[in-house]
């Protein structure tokens, strides 16, 4: 294999690690707390397999494995220890900064969320099997392996800024951001659920796997129904087709009147071959 020209002094281009994900919490449709760092896999087929991140922008898209990104500057996430302690996680697979190019490297990092049954609430479990829950003191903490109204959350869309959410508890206070006491300028924020109002220490945004988003799925659930070999077209016809007759039966399966076009093309067969 043929290398491309290096020259002395040039930076090597870093290579994004990512959590694998499906090996740490399972391959949910919808541990230990060691790192577990990976380059993520090049060889799958991105259409069954799609381990890239992306923003969830509705209610619907919050399903599966998480990262809750924080306001905070610089940028960090909600994250927890095998102790079950919640504490600010920062960032570092992120482009410029920009939390919408977020992606968790620790595994600390990563919720998997679910709506909890019968209700419109989420649970979000962490990577040691146990709940994301909020007291009545707004403290949060991660030691639960049940669900109960203090692991059940609200994701509420913020109105003006889209691609963001409201993490709301069901005592209506909003899960947020407040400086931290550290006496380090470097210290990150203290992460609570005890703000009464919607400010901007309050607006997250949800980070989640590209092949969980519902509006992704179908459409590769759409491409793959379109798909459709010559072969297969000829086994439906029940003879070899012409090239005009195969792209008219491609295009009516895209455009979902493919069973109407097969009835014409086999009726046809049928006027020819008495004809």
């Amino acid at each position: 294999m043929v290398k491309p020209l290096t020259f002395k002094g040039d930076k090597k281009a870093k290579k994004r690690k990512r959590v694998d994900v499906a090996e740490k919490f399972g391959d949910e449709d919808g541990g230990s707390s060691s790192k577990q760092l990976v380059v993520s896999k090049t060889n799958e087929d991105p259409a069954v397999d799609d381990d890239s991140w992306v923003t969830a922008e509705a209610t619907g898209d919050v399903v599966g494995p998480i990262v809750l990104v924080l306001p905070s500057d610089p940028p960090s996430c909600i994250a927890c220890d095998t102790n079950g302690q919640v504490f600010a996680s920062a960032l570092e697979n992120i482009l410029n900064d920009d939390p919408s190019t977020a992606e968790p490297h620790d595994v600390r990092q990563v919720w998997v969320a679910n709506r909890v049954a019968g209700t419109e609430t989420f649970s979000f479990k962490g990577h040691h099997g146990r709940y994301l829950s909020c007291d009545k003191f707004g403290i949060l903490s991660a030691n639960t392996e049940a669900v109960s109204p203090l692991e059940s959350f609200l994701s509420i869309p913020t109105a003006d800024t889209p691609g963001t959410f409201q993490i709301q508890t069901l005592r209506d206070t909003f899960l947020t951001i407040k400086p931290s006491t550290s006496s380090k300028s470097s210290a990150l924020p203290e992460v609570r659920g005890d703000a009464d109002a919607i400010t901007f220490n309050t607006t997250f945004r949800i980070r989640m796997q590209a092949r969980f988003k519902p509006k992704l799925k179908a459409s590769k659930e759409e491409k793959a129904r379109e798909k459709i070999s010559r072969k297969e077209l000829e086994e439906a016809v029940g003879r070899r087709l012409e090239d005009d007759e195969v792209r008219k039966l491609k295009k009516a399966r895209r455009e979902g009147d493919y069973h109407e076009a097969l009835l014409l093309i086999k009726v046809k067969n049928k006027h020819d071959k008495y004809s």
